[in-house]
């Protein structure tokens, strides 16, 4: 799933308190729903593949580590794409910017829908991650524009359900469409199903949604910094993905070593830019706060469990068990049924606990993986059931939910205000590079340990690495902010 705070705060309105069509927005609630509309097909897009990925695999005849990168190029195009959305949004403003994103997303769901090979697949999977990183940061500021003053409340109160709920139900429709095969599209409905939801958005959205002005400053892309964190992201994740089948070459390794002297040239590059009077990527500031380079590595580590273990379940369920694409969806709901209950402890808890919640999700997670490891534990694949997986599945899930509303503002505690939006930004990219290199390990571990024995053994390897992934996890939030931010 993904979430933002990267947007900008905006001016407050003159009359905080005043009725939504006071601003001008005559169907606030209108607006509301063409914004969560973007949000579920991203939703939709970002998860689809634990469901689907066995039948690409299939029909395009795709190695394991093509169907990786049709994973991970989504989440990685968009960790390159988000902090340059957002300023889109600064210079062109929010409406226009999300209006184009859902064009462009729609354009290339269906080219993913016609794609006749893997590779071609692969490359509008990047164009889709781009369209959706122009979309997401426009979301929250958007919200705030409909419904200004405390009447914001109650679109929040809509927002965090419409996520559960579609999270939930996301890979069930995937299952239920691969089921049923409308017009005997197969996987391509999992692309075409985004087509009517993005035309509903575009024509609705271009007449409810608010027209704000954009800053009225100058903003000057930093094209080389942008090149620069692509460069980084992809010399981390194209040797996870592409190793295995490479055979571990050297070169390989030195792919992965030269992600650490690339770094350093890019925080040297925004250094400059600062000194120059330039727009940096990232306030530079944010990175001497130990709390907060904490908080980057716990969010990398979380995100990379939450989003690439699904994955690796997903096709353990279909390739391992030979389950049905529907019957591996509800399996896997049981683990976003436990995200949903996990969500409503977690929002009391942002303010109620604060940093202690995190470390409790994550013993709820590691239990929920300790439950797994024990129900697969000496089986063979005829012995594995539905029942002996959903426990675990679901006690994961209830941990992870409790983590997702709190994380943000816990890390961002201690960050000060004129930080806040570059610190989320850069936190969203991370969010979304971690899910990147989740899939590229678990996925690499899962087909590599499923070529030299059996999918129960190479499942409960991952389930191994993803206890490893939750202790780096944990060592991190103790360097944490203790409280929550407060939101003015």
């Amino acid at each position: 799933m993904t979430t933002t705070t990267s947007d900008r705060p905006v001016l407050a309105d003159p009359a905080p308190a005043a009725d939504p069509t006071s601003a001008g927005v005559a169907h606030p609630w209108l607006g509301l729903a063409v914004v969560l509309a973007a949000m579920i097909v991203d939703i939709l897009d970002s998860t689809i593949l634990n469901v689907g990925a066995a039948s690409i695999k299939r029909d395009l005849g795709m190695s394991s580590s093509a169907v990786e990168w049709v994973a991970a190029s989504y989440t990685l195009a968009m960790s390159v794409g988000l902090m340059t959305g957002g300023r889109l949004g600064d210079l062109l403003g929010r409406r226009r910017m999300l209006l184009a994103g859902i064009a462009g997303f729609l354009g290339t769901s269906i080219a993913c829908a016609l794609a006749w090979s893997g590779p071609s697949l692969i490359a509008f999977r990047v164009l889709q991650g781009l369209s959706a990183a122009v979309v997401t940061p426009q979301v929250f500021g958007l919200i705030r524009d409909l419904f200004p003053g405390p009447r914001m409340a109650k679109a929040f109160a809509v927002l965090g359900p419409v996520i559960g709920v579609s999270t939930i139900l996301g890979p069930v429709v995937a299952g239920g469409l691969l089921d049923l095969d409308p017009f005997g599209t197969g996987w391509r409905s999992l692309f075409l199903i985004n087509v009517p939801v993005a035309v509903g958005a575009l024509v609705v959205g271009a007449s409810v949604l608010p027209a704000r002005p954009a800053e009225a400053r100058q903003v000057r892309f930093d094209v080389l910094g942008t090149v620069m964190l692509a460069g980084v992201s992809l010399l981390l994740v194209f040797p996870l993905v592409d190793g295995r089948s490479l055979g571990w070459p050297l070169w390989i390794f030195g792919l992965l070593a030269a992600t650490v002297p690339v770094l350093a040239l890019f925080v040297g590059h925004q250094r400059r830019r600062v000194r120059d009077g330039k727009d940096p990527l990232v306030e530079v500031s944010v990175l001497r706060k130990r709390s907060y380079v904490s908080g980057v590595l716990f969010v990398m580590a979380f995100f990379a469990v939450v989003v690439g273990f699904p994955l690796t379940v997903g096709l353990f369920l279909q390739v391992g068990l030979g389950m049905t694409p529907m019957h591996a969806s509800l399996v896997l709901s049981a683990s976003a049924v436990g995200a949903f209950l996990g969500t409503a402890v977690g929002a009391w808890a942002a303010t109620a606990v604060g940093r202690p919640i995190l470390h409790i999700g994550l013993v709820i997670m590691a239990v929920g993986t300790g439950i797994l490891l024990l129900a697969l534990h000496g089986a063979a694949v005829g012995d594995v059931s539905t029942w002996d997986l959903a426990p675990g599945l679901g006690v994961f899930g209830l941990g992870s939910g409790m983590i997702f509303v709190p994380l943000f503002s816990i890390v961002t505690g201690d960050i000060d205000d004129h930080e806040v939006g570059s610190a989320s930004a850069l936190l969203e990219s991370m969010q979304q590079l971690g899910a990147s290199v989740g899939i590229a390990v678990l996925a690499t571990l899962y087909f590599s340990s499923l070529s030299s024995g059996s999918p129960v053994r190479a499942t409960e390897r991952c389930l191994e690495v993803t206890l490893a992934f939750l202790a780096t996890t944990f060592v991190a939030g103790w360097f944490l902010p203790r409280r929550a931010r407060a939101h003015s």
